[in-house]
């Protein structure tokens, strides 16, 4: 039996061949050069190796609009997430319809070139009501949306001009092609797909293991490492805990293959929009869990889709994706019978062992013990490796507030404080120290204030990846860039931001350096407090004002903080 065809008929494998690719790179030297987006790059990868068939490119105004409203291309083919670029509103005045532009990787590789052929500016609170069922920004998709995609999009055909580079696990890394030509080479033609972004433990093996067997077909592990939730543990650590698992699986019949997919962690959409890319893949059957691709609780605390929303979604359009769906309920462990089941076939009066995801990152972060029901030793001392318990991973203290509010006297009697206790390097990154030795040629207006911070979180991120503390201490007036530079950082260890929340009239009364009586004479401008805005934070971990507060109190009560989160501790 041959392999199950691509969706659409055809696999739109869109790489030039060689003298082709080189004749259109050279012409492309003089076109618009966009540097890509880590998402864009993934979905560029995604539409060249065709795993994104039938599309062949960045959606159209029209496809793109069928499939917000109708989960529908304007030909009527079934697709449920846009697929667009978004760029600047400068780039796009360079890329008109009937242009072309060269679409480069982060190191300035030309990856593909792309006929213009859609320009528009899209209405995006309509686009995450439809796509995401929310506007929430809690959502991570949405706070992409909002706050990091660009204004305008283009849509048009691609053509491959050289695939992405990946120095990593080369070995599980295939294209459609490729692994269609795999399976063909090893016999096999059913095939069920395990879609995961996170490590696996007992509960997932015992449910593919489940699924092979139900459907009697051979499994793929199809791990995304693109693009996950923000937090989630990075693909490199997750791939190394697969491999521990794939030991375990019986020879010839279980295969790792891994996915460059950005997910948008849209839930029911999602869902279906994976099970369209595993048939690209060559699989039959598709694995969907409890809130497949679901992003958590909203800003409401409450789950964004239903738990069984996705299978739903999927057997509604059972028939025109022609990739049967292997739905599951959560696993249980069922103490007496030793073993994992379906949470439906667990008979009254069974004793159920359960261990949350809260409760395992818990016991990961204190260095508490790990049944060997709930996980394999050899996956539970690699995410040991990479997560230490809080006390011995690095954070970042993020002061802000306004000029003379005294951030930076608090901010330095931390750092003592800190040193005193000792076992972390640790690193103050002040506003004016920043501004003198990292930012000299940057002025005060909202761009250059957002470079000046962004250049303190990367620093930042890279002194906390590494165990030690950094304590920052700008004015860091704007929202979106203190939410910018927590994210970079929490996803190598902790974040406490503190508001000194000094009120205007008192830092204006202190004036130490007379910045505030400059501002009011018209000699400073796009001064912040006075002709320039302050956005307060909404939810810092600590507010401190130091009318009321002595700076070494303040950084006492810093440090009692810390202790309470883990991330320090008393001998």
């Amino acid at each position: 039996m041959d392999l199950i065809e691509p969706y659409g008929g055809t696999l739109c494998d869109r790489y030039l061949d060689a003298a082709a690719a080189n004749k259109l790179k050279a012409e492309a030297r003089d076109f618009p050069s966009w540097d890509l987006t880590e998402r864009q790059a993934c979905d560029v990868e995604l539409l060249l190796n065709g795993g994104f068939s039938p599309l062949t490119g960045f959606m159209g105004q029209a496809d793109y609009e069928g499939v917000l409203d109708t989960m529908r291309l304007a030909d009527g083919t079934l697709w449920p997430m846009p697929i667009t670029l978004d760029v600047s509103e400068a780039f796009a005045e360079q890329a008109a319809p009937g242009t072309r532009i060269a679409l480069r990787d982060a190191e300035g590789v030309m990856l593909a070139v792309m006929d213009v052929e859609s320009r528009w500016t899209p209405d995006k609170a309509h686009e995450a009501r439809q796509v995401f069922a929310t506007t929430d920004e809690a959502h991570p998709a949405v706070n992409v949306l909002f706050n990091r995609a660009g204004p305008v999009y283009l849509g048009g055909t691609l053509h491959g001009i050289e695939s992405p580079v990946h120095y990593d696990f080369r070995n599980y890394r295939y294209s459609p092609a490729e692994l269609r030509e795999y399976f063909h080479k090893l016999g096999w033609n059913r095939i069920v797909a395990f879609q995961t972004r996170n490590p696996m433990h007992r509960a997932h093996v015992e449910l593919t293991r489940m699924a092979a067997r139900q459907t009697e077909a051979n499994l793929l592990i199809h791990p995304v490492v693109g693009m996950t939730r923000p937090g989630d543990v990075d693909h490199y650590v997750r791939v190394r805990c697969y491999e521990h698992v794939l030991r375990q699986a019986p020879e010839q019949t279980t295969q790792l293959s891994l996915l460059p997919l950005a997910m948008r962690m849209g839930g029911p959409r999602e869902a279906l929009w994976h099970a369209i890319i595993r048939r690209n893949y060559g699989c039959t059957h598709f694995i969907v869990g409890r809130d497949h691709a679901g992003p958590g609780p909203g800003s409401d605390g409450q789950d964004f889709y239903g738990p069984y929303d996705a299978q739903e979604l999927i057997q509604q359009h059972a028939d025109e994706i022609g990739i049967q769906m292997v739905p599951f309920q959560a696993m249980s462990f069922v103490e007496d019978r030793a073993e994992y089941v379906p949470a439906d076939a667990v008979k009254e009066g069974e004793e159920v062992l359960n261990l949350s995801g809260t409760e395992f990152r818990r016991r990961l972060r204190e260095g508490l013990d790990i049944p060997e029901w709930f996980s394999y030793p050899e996956v539970v001392q690699e995410l040991r490796r990479t997560f230490p318990p809080r006390h011995q991973q690095g954070f970042t203290v993020f002061f802000t507030g306004l000029s003379g509010s005294g951030k930076s006297t608090i901010a330095n009697a931390l750092r003592v404080k800190l040193m005193e206790l000792g076992g972390r390097a640790v690193t103050l990154l002040d506003g004016d120290i920043v501004r003198k030795e990292l930012s000299s040629e940057l002025g005060f207006s909202k761009e250059h204030r957002d470079i000046n911070v962004q250049r303190i979180g990367y620093v930042a991120s890279e002194i906390t990846k590494n165990g030690g503390c950094a304590i920052c201490a700008p004015i860091a007036p704007y929202t979106d860039m203190r939410r910018r530079v927590r994210e970079r950082i929490e996803q190598h260890g902790g974040f406490l931001e503190v508001h000194v929340a000094t009120p205007l009239e008192t830092c204006e009364a202190r004036d130490r350096k007379g910045l505030y009586a400059k501002a009011r004479a018209g000699l400073i401008k796009e001064f912040t407090g006075i002709n320039d805005p302050y956005e307060e934070p909404e939810h810092p971990e600590l507010r401190i004002d130091t009318r009321e507060m002595a700076p070494d109190e303040a950084a006492h009560r810093i440090l009692l903080k810390l202790e309470a989160m883990g991330f320090i501790r008393n001998p």
